[in-house]
């Protein structure tokens, strides 16, 4: 089992990239009880498309701190991604905390209600039900066929389900700008940190646009290092890996893991 510490990030120069926040909504997630696992799927799908997750933070159900968090977040980045808190229960405020952050009213969606009275029997769960129908005034709807609750945007924020595969019908239908894919390459090694900081340091200066990252950990008993390296630009990715290894087999340190996510034959 490995045990994976603080990363270090040795400074990288990128160029203007599309950045979005994702946040977290629940108390659930705060406690423990729900065991977030949105946020890999998001950076990945994202990433794909050239779009860096910059910030994420889990935050509590309530309305002034979703709100302000909201508006803080949206001004600093290009996407804002949220998830959780648009079921049918009292403590699904995420649709009434994005309204206020709007200062917009919460409005009931026709299309939305009629598609819940459609699916719903008449009985005493459509009063809770119709509650997913609520959306600030002038927002748009996020496509949804899973029959779960429905996910709006407003701007740059996109308001999406906590339940991992409603998130995951839902993102892929969001019209969102692609630039050049971010790509990345890793390697292992069975030295600490502390070996190769100044080394890594003077990778990163060699390829300012680059995003070289060290990851330590301990597996077995043996403390390693996992160095990664990220951007947009294959041959330079290359070059900085190849660079990175042959500093480390000057120092006698021959790699013992070496991934790429494009193919190298």
């Amino acid at each position: 089992m490995a045990k994976c510490n603080a990363a270090i990030n040795y400074g990288a120069k990128l160029l203007r990239q599309i950045t979005c926040c994702v946040l977290l909504i629940g108390n659930e997630l705060l406690s423990g009880r729900t065991r977030e696992s949105n946020l890999h799927y998001i950076a990945e799908y994202l990433g794909a498309k050239g779009i860096r997750v910059a910030e994420a933070r889990v935050i509590p159900d309530i309305h002034q701190r979703i709100a302000d968090t909201v508006n803080e977040v949206r001004k600093k980045h290009d996407y804002i991604f949220t998830t959780g808190g648009i079921g049918p229960t009292h403590d699904d405020i995420t649709a009434e905390s994005i309204a206020l952050a709007f200062d917009l009213p919460l409005v009931e969606n026709e299309t939305i209600a009629n598609r819940i009275k459609t699916r719903t029997p008449r009985d005493s769960t459509l009063t809770n039900r119709l509650r997913m129908a609520r959306v600030p005034q002038g927002a748009s709807l996020i496509e949804n066929l899973t029959g779960g609750p429905q996910g709006f945007y407003l701007e740059n924020v996109y308001v999406m389900a906590g339940i991992p595969s409603v998130l995951r019908a839902m993102l892929p239908t969001i019209d969102i700008a692609s630039c050049a894919p971010l790509h990345s390459c890793s390697l292992e090694v069975a030295l600490g940190e502390s070996h190769i900081a100044r080394q890594l340091d003077e990778v990163q200066r060699q390829f300012p646009m680059l995003e070289v990252g060290s990851y330590p950990f301990v597996r077995d008993g043996q403390i390693g290092t996992s160095v990664v390296f990220r951007g947009t630009e294959i041959e330079q990715l290359s070059a900085a890996f190849d660079t990175t290894r042959q500093v480390l087999l000057r120092l006698g340190a021959r790699p013992t893991s070496e991934t790429f996510d494009w193919d190298t034959s």
